[in-house]
């Protein structure tokens, strides 16, 4: 009973933490590909149209996998890479004064914390319930590799 529902709470996890990165990815990004290279642009990033193309990339194939469990580790490394940027260019609240600079500090945290869950599940992997874990492991433990 307790793995059943541990299963159940590391599927519902890794959903809730990655649904935000895939529809930012389809449903902002990609539609609005030309404004947001303008503004990366805007923001000094070098080569705007093709970062851009990298983090939709990040994004959707980060998302998925860690949705689906399969790689998780790797999808959480590249949404973990994607977070680090993204949050101090576009959350630099220590430019800002006033409200600006209060919301931009949310946002900053917002994405600090998301980043601090990605780098658990680099730690951990996707759990009881994901593809990995239907997979045979190719790594070998402390234990193994000394007998």
């Amino acid at each position: 009973m307790i793995a059943t529902v541990q299963g159940l709470i590391s599927v519902l996890g890794r959903v809730a933490l990655s649904a935000i990165f895939l529809l930012s990815a389809v449903g902002n990004k990609i539609p609005n590909f030309g404004a947001i290279s303008d503004l990366l642009g805007s923001k000094g990033m070098p080569a705007p149209k093709f970062m851009l193309a990298g983090a939709i990339a990040f994004l959707i194939a980060g998302s998925l996998s860690v949705i689906a469990g399969y790689k998780t580790r790797w999808g959480a490394l590249l949404l973990f890479l994607f977070l680090l940027p993204t949050t101090y260019l576009f959350h630099d609240f220590w430019n800002l004064t006033g409200e600006a600079a209060h919301d931009q500090q949310i946002q900053f945290m917002k994405n600090l914390s998301m980043a601090g869950a990605f780098l658990f599940l680099l730690a951990n992997g996707g759990g009881a319930w994901s593809l990995d874990a239907r997979r045979p492991s190719r790594t070998t433990t402390l234990d193994e590799a000394a007998a």
